[in-house]
């Protein structure tokens, strides 16, 4: 997959992975639009950007995503790469809260259903280029989940089994290459609650993306997810206990 003279969509791209995937497309020659739902914070990302283009929409507005699609079918209809990064995260454990069954839906619809929907609708023009790719940008929890991110978890969980579903189709009917992003713990805002600061940094998934494109690595387990893999095909149970390690008292 060819790096630069792309067009790309990055879903939640002012700030953390999406900024920084953002930057390193836009520093290569590509054209980026990046979304969020926060218009300062995309603007100011914006300024900061080579050949960006900052639209404000909200993933999981159904009415939003129409009008993204719209402008993209209008105004960008060479798009040919599409990262679905935006994402939402609650952290607690499943007998703290009485809402678990609110924070659930959020996530799914965010980290899960609302892929398939922009991916379902952005197909018809992703079809028709010469080369074109889908990254969905998933996590080192699709494996094995945090219990104090439970329901993050499965939705990253559910968006795996649905890549791999989705990559067998399309390399059946098109040229569309399907790939799945899997960082680890990153250093990011959006991991504040979770000890994000030992995490690494969000360049370096950024890196891997990139690295990926260029050889083709369909699978891209960023730093301690691939030792975590490795460590899942050998023994699911000290995975899990390695993703949740018991407290020293």
């Amino acid at each position: 997959m060819k790096t630069t003279g792309n067009t790309v969509l990055i879903t939640g791209g002012s700030a953390g992975i999406g900024f920084e995937i953002a930057k390193i497309f836009s520093e290569k020659g590509n054209n980026v639009i990046i979304t969020g739902r926060n218009e300062a914070r995309l603007a100011n990302a914006a300024s900061k950007l080579k050949n960006t283009t900052a639209i404000v929409s909200d993933v999981a507005n159904k009415q939003d995503v129409d009008k993204l699609v719209a402008t993209l079918k209008n105004d960008f209809p060479n798009i040919n790469v599409v990262i679905n990064n935006a994402g939402a995260a609650s952290y607690y454990v499943l007998d703290s809260v009485d809402n678990a069954y609110e924070r659930a839906e959020e996530e799914i619809v965010t980290n899960y259903l609302s892929i398939v929907g922009l991916n379902q609708k952005l197909l018809p023009l992703l079809s028709v280029q010469p080369e074109a790719a889908i990254v969905n940008v998933s996590s080192i929890v699709a494996y094995v989940p945090n219990h104090v991110i439970p329901t993050y978890a499965a939705s990253k969980a559910a968006l795996h089994s649905y890549t791999q579903s989705l990559r067998l189709t399309l390399e059946k009917s098109t040229d569309v290459k399907v790939f799945e992003l899997m960082p680890p713990l990153v250093n990011t805002d959006f991991s504040t609650e979770i000890g994000g600061e030992n995490g690494i940094p969000a360049s370096e998934v950024a890196e891997a993306l990139i690295h990926a494109f260029e050889n083709e690595t369909y699978e891209i387990r960023v730093g301690r997810t691939a030792d975590l893999f490795g460590l899942f095909l050998q023994s699911p149970e000290q995975a899990l206990s390695a993703m949740n390690p018991v407290p020293v008292a």
